[in-house]
């Protein structure tokens, strides 16, 4: 069983910052690519960022030089910083992972975390 549990939303003031984790743990043999994803009210959810095994990463145009992607494969964990918030950005942010386990790959996603950029 796998599980990808993310933190660090919450309510910002445009301008501001933000740093979203997401730790997966269990029976992992090979975490593969990692990603972020959100989806605003009445929205399609859309790919954010994106970093693969080797740290090759991409972004969606709307937040490329305002968030960075990393990650600590020691720990399992995948990062989004976020800067210079808009209220645009609100969503719930979800977490996405291409987790092998044994001999089979699949995707995972966690349960995803409120980002609200408001005044």
């Amino acid at each position: 069983q796998v599980q990808l549990v993310e933190s660090g939303g919450g309510l910002v003031q445009p301008g501001g910052s933000l740093r979203l984790s997401c730790a997966a743990s269990g029976s992992i043999s090979r975490i593969n690519a990692m990603g972020w994803y959100r989806q605003a009210p009445g929205k399609q959810r859309e790919l954010v960022a994106g970093v693969t095994s080797g740290g090759s990463t991409n972004y969606a145009d709307s937040v490329k030089g305002r968030s960075t992607i990393s990650r600590d494969n020691a720990k399992n964990t995948v990062y989004l910083q976020m800067n210079s918030l808009e209220p645009e950005d609100t969503a719930v942010y979800y977490c996405n992972a291409d987790i092998t386990t044994g001999f089979f790959g699949h995707v995972y996603w966690g349960q995803g975390t409120q980002v609200t950029v408001s005044s």
